[in-house]
């Protein structure tokens, strides 16, 4: 069986709406919800976590242990970091890293221990790829996506490096698929709350046309 991550509530409502599955179909678990579907003759479990890397972390050992999971496909919204990459485009890393498991003053923002190289070779060439990094703080203030951009990272979330790491303790296979929802956007001259809302506001109106690019587009091709 192949399980299906999800993080946030409303990447969780778009899927339940572009799967169209009725309340009937949902049970529920100690970090959320989950539902099955079959598709190509492989028996797919799609289940939200909850946000930030203990509920991601949390779910996907539950659900691999209850379920015998053989690859768990972490499906979502990302921020982008590379400005050469625009909203909605999507991404299979080839490798996710922890940024938030340093004191960074004296130590590398990044440690060897907290990098999951993601081998992709099998599934093909033609697709976005690069470095996700994660942690438990949203990338929203400008300084934190300028030290992310200065490290070379190609988007960033709150789950999916963690989620990748309890994953090849388990010795399961990992596939991230991610979309940019948003940008951080520069709030040192603004409003800092103000700027805030802005770019959620971005993110709630960007997340059910990137969880429908990634099922549509991607799914199939990475089960």
């Amino acid at each position: 069986m192949v399980g299906i991550s999800i993080a946030t509530k409303w990447e969780f409502k778009a899927t339940l709406e572009y799967f169209g599955i009725k309340d009937n179909e949902c049970f529920s678990y100690p970090y959320g919800e989950y539902f099955t579907r079959t598709m190509n003759d492989t028996k797919l479990i799609f289940y939200s976590t909850g946000v930030r890397k203990v509920n991601g972390v949390g779910g996907n050992q539950y659900m691999i242990s209850k379920f015998n999971l053989t690859k768990v496909i972490v499906a979502g919204t990302c921020a982008g970091i590379d400005d050469q990459f625009s909203i909605l485009d999507i991404f299979i890393p080839d490798k996710a890293v922890q940024y938030d498991c340093t004191v960074k003053e004296i130590e590398p923002l990044i440690k060897q221990s907290f990098i999951v190289d993601i081998a992709l070779s099998k599934y093909g060439t033609d697709f976005y790829t690069g470095t996700i990094a994660t942690a438990d703080k949203a990338v929203v203030m400008w300084k934190d996506y300028l030290e992310l951009k200065e490290n070379k990272i190609t988007i960033a979330d709150t789950e999916a490096g963690a989620i990748a790491y309890i994953c090849k303790k388990n010795d399961v296979e990992c596939i991230i698929i991610k979309g940019i929802s948003d940008f951080p956007t520069d709030e040192r001259k603004s409003d800092k709350v103000e700027s805030n809302m802005v770019q959620i506001n971005v993110y709630l109106e960007n997340t059910p046309k990137v969880m429908n690019k990634i099922f549509s587009e991607y799914l199939n091709r990475f089960i």
